[in-house]
């Protein structure tokens, strides 16, 4: 089956004024679209076309060379921002709390330090990418990926997203134009920490 663009869980403006409606509203209508329309193209006719996304880009190497750059890029581009809607939430400088807040304060000491060094990889991603908290082998740890390069691909050991933040220019430029690091600090206001323990959660039962 064909991926598609899923539906935003909330209105375009919810994330106001962290993250501006008209970004949204380009963000997902038109950038994720041309992943998706790209993603299916380069997939159409080869024995993954019916995969699920995370299974395909987990398999990179054994999809076809000809086409293997166009769906890295693509499906991935899909898949990290159908996980990146899901994310998003106003919480207005909301932490987490629970599993997901105990396990941050073991890995980084405390939930600044985390919030630290998040900020500090996200900031210097070069060009564009992602900033990643990843659950690996056990383990929470936080890491970069450029492009539209996912954790799920990486060919040593998987990683699970928790949180991601997307520092492409197109996610933020409208609004903050060249300053990556105050988009970055809005971020925070708009995590939204339920979904990130659930996905924390799911990765507990998989170590």
């Amino acid at each position: 089956m064909a991926y598609s663009v899923p539906d935003l869980p909330y209105d375009y403006a919810a994330l106001e004024p962290h993250i501006d409606e008209q970004t949204m509203r380009i963000h997902h209508d038109k950038h994720h679209q041309a992943y998706v329309d790209n993603a299916n193209k380069a997939l159409d006719g080869t024995e993954w076309s019916d995969r699920p996304v995370e299974d395909v880009l987990a398999a990179l190497d054994r999809v076809p060379e000809d086409k293997r750059t166009a769906v890295r890029n693509n499906a991935g581009g899909h898949y990290n921002h159908s996980f990146f809607w899901r994310l998003l939430k106003k919480n207005e400088g909301g932490k987490p709390s629970g599993e997901l807040a105990k396990a941050i304060d073991k890995t980084f000491g405390s939930f600044s330090a985390f919030q630290d060094k998040l900020t500090d990889s996200a900031t210097k991603v070069f060009s564009s990418g992602w900033a990643w908290l990843v659950f690996s082998a056990g383990n929470l740890g936080v890491t970069t990926t450029p492009n539209q390069d996912s954790p799920v691909s990486k060919p040593n050991q998987k990683e699970i997203p928790i949180i991601g933040i997307d520092v492409w220019e197109h996610a933020y430029y409208l609004k903050y134009q060249n300053r990556r690091p105050e988009y970055i600090k809005a971020f925070w206001n708009v995590i939204n920490w339920d979904y990130a323990a659930e996905r924390y959660a799911d990765a507990l039962k998989t170590s």
